[in-house]
């Protein structure tokens, strides 16, 4: 045992315990789904999982590391769902209609994350000169307004009021590539933050006016940050695209720009590991609450929601809760787990040794 904690001591392992963990995890789920160990329910919430911590982690970029409040992050989702199923769909049928291609399904991400990066630069040029509220009306909007846009083109186009019908990817691999991808967007995101340009972002979140003092091109940094994260929820799009048979707008409201900024509030402004389980815990919850309360009891899934979000944001708040939040929670534990032993103690383990011989 002794030995197993003092190879998780080592500082390479503890730089990487996220990367660990999430490689295990899509490992071990992707062997129980070939071997037919999984239901399609387990799967299509994997999938969901998957697209959620995406768009969490991307939103946190520029809420918890930069500082700006962005609302418009389903916006950037409803560019590259519509745009990735759109090609999707073209490249399947050139294809002989083989939905499992992972030829389309790879070209479907890169367009669909580029297109979102590009709408992200031309939002984010005017838009990142406004900051507070005034920033947070403008992604709004361009949320309200793209949606509507893909509802109101022809139906030849992008399936008008209907929605648009894009392929189905084999449940079998599709939450793998899911987190393959969350891997991807972790080792950009931990690898901009650990590097140079990563401490500026931070100093421009923690005073703009002396980061300008400074020299930091605060404009340059805003917009790449903006870039970068347009083109994850480009990519989650495309992903969600391709886990559902037909996209329609209303799925991509504010409601839904709303429940990504909660997850990444919930799990720690700053804080990547935070956001990714707090984005596996609401998705699960929210998944779990469609499959239990159906039929008559449809209509209390958004209350029960609400009240566990509120329970949530209480326990993570509460004054009178201090106390037991410090005691009790992952870091803790790891720190009693990881932690050496004072040199009172290692004395006398060595004099107890001494007596035994």
């Amino acid at each position: 045992m002794n030995a197993v904690l003092e190879f998780f001591k080592k500082p390479f392992l503890r730089k990487y315990t996220n990367y660990i963990v999430v490689a295990l995890f899509t490992v071990i789920f992707a062997i129980l789904s070939l071997t037919g160990g999984l239901k399609m329910g387990t799967q299509f919430l994997l999938e969901q999982i998957g697209i959620a911590v995406l768009l969490a982690v991307s939103l946190g970029m520029v809420v918890g590391f930069l500082g700006e409040l962005s609302l418009g992050h389903a916006g950037f989702m409803c560019v590259g769902a519509y745009v990735g199923g759109k090609l999707s769909s073209l490249l399947v049928g050139a294809m002989g209609g083989n939905e499992d291609s992972i030829v389309a399904l790879l070209l479907a991400l890169l367009v669909g994350g580029l297109v979102a990066a590009v709408f992200g630069i031309i939002i984010g040029l005017p838009a990142l000169r406004l900051r507070g509220d005034y920033l947070a009306i403008v992604t709004l909007a361009f949320g309200e307004i793209v949606r509507s846009v893909f509802m109101n083109m022809p139906e030849r186009l992008f399936g008008g009021t209907t929605g648009l019908e894009t392929p189905r990817f084999d449940r079998k691999y599709l939450f793998v590539f899911a987190f393959l991808l969350v891997l991807a967007c972790l080792a950009v995101t931990q690898n901009l933050m650990r590097s140079k340009h990563g401490r500026a972002i931070v100093s421009i979140k923690d005073n703009e006016i002396a980061a300008r003092a400074t020299g930091i091109d605060v404009t340059k940094y805003k917009l790449f940050v903006f870039t970068i994260s347009s083109f994850f929820a480009g990519i989650a799009g495309v992903l969600y695209s391709y886990s559902n048979v037909r996209l329609q707008s209303v799925n991509f409201d504010y409601n839904y720009s709303t429940e990504i900024l909660v997850m990444v509030v919930l799990g720690g402004m700053g804080s990547i590991n935070g956001s990714m389980i707090a984005a596996a815990l609401i998705t699960f919850l929210n998944v779990k609450l469609q499959t239990m309360l159906t039929g008559n009891l449809a209509v209390l899934q958004k209350l029960f929601y609400a009240i566990i979000l509120i329970l949530i944001v209480i326990y993570k708040n509460a004054p009178g809760l201090k106390g037991f939040r410090e005691k009790y929670n992952l870091k803790a534990l790891f720190d009693k787990l990881f932690k050496k032993k004072p040199v009172a103690e290692d004395m006398a383990d060595g004099k107890e040794g001494d007596d035994a011989e």
